[in-house]
């Protein structure tokens, strides 16, 4: 501390905050989880809030991390240094969060662990840490962290909700995407007056008005600035403009320039040394002929102890600055000899590859071997740093190429993609193997996706698997469908039959499917499916299913379950579509595969849709947002508008133009078939067959789109039906009377046998609507059956048969009203009516206002899971678990969780 500064425990001007930070601590006392980030440039004092915030937290355990430059690159630094006094309940948790956990630390090698599972794991520990007294965790210099603790540490915060627990960031970034969502507390500089009292306070000799008046203008409200430039002779900048930071570095770099050269020396190894150990400092000071004790002419500039620390970080900063190229080498290189090369192997590494000026290979080596590890640990940013840095210390240009591959690769992976192409420029520069060269079309394909999502990027991959059939038939097959994916992905935006040449490109790109081969049997369908038509895809889409439906999913086959329940769903397959999709989400979650478990979801609810179980599907799309929220990713929520408009959802149309303009400008044509066709169900539900008419032709207007063309087929049937639009209603059921015979499935023959009913004469409608009443009541189509009913009843209205009208008219309305399709369930009413007949009121399922989070609890509670198996699906801890079921057992007056299934079981049908 400067002489003269304010004693602790005194902030000048920082009422407002110190109020909200206070806050979040009574709410941890009391129970409740609160966030908070501090946000503002060097020295306006987020450190010093930290600090108050831990001498106010009397009676809590208090974690803290700081991120470091100069450890950015070593994945789950910043999460260890934060966890490390918690780790004595590590062996508590659930056996997958504790793997995950100590896999991240380097305790144990079982595989890259899925950070979300690693984030799930560190919820679960300070949540049992809490459970004795509250907890409070201080993040300091966040925009330092390495990025997987960042991520953990985010998510983390954003699924506390009932745990005593507080959590308070700091940070530089003026707009980090990481931490976007978080309550925001920014610092601005202080008033005139609190900045004139700081400043009056700090300086031991008074200053004149000109010179006062001088220093508060160049420190512009920051209390760092008042406090330094207070304790040394002040020259003002003179009005040049430099930032704050930059006057406060040089005013440090001023004061190490004036220290001996050894205290100078040790100054650099330390900013050099990411975790100020004090041992490690002792052993490379020796080499270069300084000490620790050296330390003591710094002035306090440096703090000694069990771990040595600087004063701010921007005198880390400029003590770095300080030394030449040459000196910070030597530094780089007694740390390293400083290091065990059996205990940190990737910090010597690092060091030594920052030692060197020109191409070293054994460091080379070196760096890659530390990028192996890092990547077992899940460390993909540091693992890409560390290739990058063993590609550009390579001396052969060979292995130069192939390591700046491997480099673009990890980058790629871990979501860097402009680095990605950087590198593979520098890969271009280096002779490759032609498996290099196919490799790198392959990475340069798949990077060019990632940033334009989708426009050109089915064309690239195509090329490179392409390039790859001769050289990896397997990765070749991998390519092919992954090309086809993409252009399934552009869909309807992309150019006319593309997807027919990424279709045939497939076909003969590579040897049939071997038994148990997903990949294989991908391929076939949808080479089939795109090349000869639907109906050449239904045989390899049955063997798919069937292979699927005869081995246990794991992990390993996340990648084909999002698109095989597509393939069933395209094939009108009710069973295997609800099958796969159940799995799809329960391996998501049981891998903590959180990057996964959106597509699953969004699979899942809109079965459930289908089945008319919008209560089931609720749930899911609220964890939609929840997860878009969580983790930062932009995710196309499309079971989101199917229940918004089946639900009669007054915002259902405005999120659904929003959608269908974010897609539109991503090139996402699947997804603007899937606007149009939500728009379709909700103008169909009003009975304004008008509107419908464009909603639904544009639905239907893509097939070579799996399943939703199907669906908007049906509703352009009904629509142009009602609008008069013969020949458009008559095509529109011939294309639907070929899918649905190839498919041959009840779900198929019934839409069929509805939609040819709206086009038939008066002699054979009646039996068409009853056919397609019967099939589809044999479904799990529950939705589809009731629109059966809902159509029969219409038309026998019209047709004057009252009494079966009012049958099926009742039917329609109790099924639509029990799933909750509002606006459906209005046209039975009115169809009823104009009988004078009375409604049903339907048989609601009475959930007494549970929440969405709520009745997901509650349904997975009433199928038997315990707590922390819920908390571990859901990404919750088990105490918000637990909270979430008392209040569940008070709205539904029960007491038990056999009381509770009984509560929620429910007769599907009338």
């Amino acid at each position: 501390m400067a002489a003269g500064a304010p004693p602790a425990g005194e902030l000048w001007g920082r009422e407002r905050e110190l109020t909200a930070l206070r806050a979040i601590l009574a709410d941890a006392r009391a129970g409740r989880s609160g966030t908070a980030v501090l946000r503002g440039e060097p020295g306006i004092g987020k450190t010093a809030l930290l600090e108050q915030v831990r001498r106010e937290a009397v009676g809590f355990t208090v974690v803290a991390a700081t991120g470091v430059e100069a450890e950015m690159e070593l994945p789950f630094a910043g999460l260890h240094q934060l966890c490390a006094p918690l780790l004595s309940g590590v062996d508590a948790l659930p056996e997958p969060q504790r793997n995950a956990l100590q896999t991240a630390f380097g305790v144990v090698t079982t595989g890259p662990p899925d950070r979300f599972l690693v984030g799930l794991a560190t919820l679960s520990l300070m949540a049992d840490a809490a459970a004795a007294q509250p907890l409070l965790c201080l993040v300091d210099d966040v925009q330092w962290l390495d990025q997987v603790s960042a991520q953990v540490l985010t998510f983390v915060a954003r699924r506390l909700q009932v745990e005593p627990i507080a959590v308070v960031f700091a940070t530089r970034a003026e707009d980090d995407p990481i931490l976007r969502g978080l309550p925001q507390l920014p610092l601005g500089g202080l008033s005139r007056t609190d900045a004139g009292e700081l400043l009056d306070v700090a300086r031991a000799v008074s200053l004149d008005d000109r010179v006062r008046g001088r220093v508060l203008d160049e420190a512009r409200g920051n209390p760092l600035a008042l406090l330094e430039l207070s304790g040394a002779p002040f020259t003002p900048a003179g009005g040049t403009g430099a930032s704050t930071a930059h006057q406060i570095q040089q005013q440090y770099a001023a004061r190490l320039a004036a220290l001996p050269s050894r205290t100078r020396q040790l100054m650099l190894l330390a900013a050099l040394e990411p975790r100020g150990d004090a041992t490690v400092l002792q052993r490379a000071a020796a080499s270069l002929d300084t000490d620790l004790s050296d330390a003591v002419a710094a002035e306090g500039l440096l703090d000694v102890g069990r771990r040595v620390r600087f004063r701010h970080p921007l005198l880390r900063t400029a003590a770095y600055a300080s030394g030449s190229a040459e000196e910070r080498r030597r530094a780089h290189a007694a740390l390293a000899e400083a290091l065990d090369a059996q205990a940190d192997p990737d910090q010597r590494a690092w060091h030594r590859a920052l030692s060197v000026d020109g191409p070293d290979e054994k460091i080379a080596a070196e760096l890659e071997a530390s990028a192996d590890r890092a990547r077992s640990r899940g460390g993909a940013a540091a693992g890409a740093a560390l290739l990058e840095r063993a590609a550009l210390l390579s001396p052969d240009p060979q292995v130069k190429g192939e390591r700046a591959l491997s480099a673009a690769a990890a980058k790629l992976s871990a979501g860097l993609v402009e680095d990605c192409l950087a590198l593979l420029a520098t890969a271009r520069a280096g002779p490759l193997t032609q498996l290099g060269l196919a490799r790198l079309s392959l990475l340069d394909a798949q990077a060019r996706f990632a940033a334009d999502r989708g426009q050109g990027a089915s064309t690239r991959l195509l090329a490179a698997a392409r390039q790859l059939e001769d050289l990896d038939p397997k990765l070749a097959r991998e390519t092919h469908l992954e090309a086809m994916s993409a252009g399934m992905f552009s869909g309807r935006l992309a150019p006319p039959g593309s997807i027919r040449t990424l279709a045939e490109a497939a076909r003969h790109g590579g040897p049939q499917a071997l038994d148990g081969d997903l990949t294989g049997l991908l391929v076939d369908v949808l080479a089939s499916r795109f090349t000869d038509g639907y109906a050449a895809a239904i045989a390899p889409a049955r063997r798919l299913l069937a292979a699927l439906a005869h081995r246990p999913l794991d992990g390993a086959d996340l990648r084909y379950l999002w698109l095989s329940a597509a393939v069933a769903a395209d094939g009108w397959q009710d069973h295997a579509w609800r099958s796969i999709a159940e799995a799809h989400v329960r391996v998501a979650r049981e891998t903590g595969a959180l990057a996964e478990l959106p597509l699953a979801i969004n699979s899942l609810a809109t079965v459930h849709v289908f089945a008319g179980r919008l209560d089931l599907a609720k749930p899911l799309v609220a964890e939609l947002s929840a997860l878009r929220a969580s983790t930062g990713v932009e995710l196309s929520l499309y079971a989101t508008l199917y229940v918004a408009a089946l639900a009669g959802d007054a915002r259902a149309p405005q999120l659904i133009q929003r959608n269908l303009a974010d897609v539109t400008e991503r090139g996402e044509g699947v997804g603007v078939t899937a606007s149009h066709w939500a728009l379709a169900l909700i103008e169909l539900g009003r009975g304004d067959f008008a509107s419908a008419l464009p909603a639904a032709r544009a639905a239907a207007a893509y097939l070579p789109e799996l399943a939703l063309p199907q669906w908007g087929l049906a509703d352009l049937v009904e629509a142009a039906t009602r609008c008069g639009e013969g020949p458009t209603a008559a095509a529109a059921a011939a294309q639907l009377d070929e899918l649905a015979t190839a498919s041959g499935t009840d779900w198929a023959l019934g839409v069929r046998a509805r939609a040819r009913a709206l086009t038939a004469g008066p002699r054979t409608a009646g039996e068409l609507y009853e056919e397609a009443v019967t099939r589809l009541a044999g479904t799990t189509t529950s939705w589809e059956h009731a629109r059966a009913e809902l159509l029969f009843g219409e038309w026998l209205l019209q047709t004057d048969r009252r009494v079966a009208a009012a049958d099926h008219l009742r039917r329609a309305e109790a099924l639509l009203t029990l799933m909750g399709a509002r606006l459906f369930a209005e046209r039975a009413v009115s169809g009823l009516r104009t009988l004078g007949a009375t409604a049903t009121g339907g048989a609601q399922r009475d959930d007494r206002g549970l929440t969405a989070q709520e009745l997901q609890i509650a349904q997975l509670a009433a199928d038997g899971l315990t707590n922390p198996q819920i908390a571990a699906q859901l990404f919750l801890s088990p105490h918000t678990v637990e909270w979430h079921l008392r209040k569940v057992y008070a709205k539904l007056s029960v007491r038990s969780r056999r009381q509770l299934a009984g509560r929620l079981a429910v007769v599907d049908g009338a």
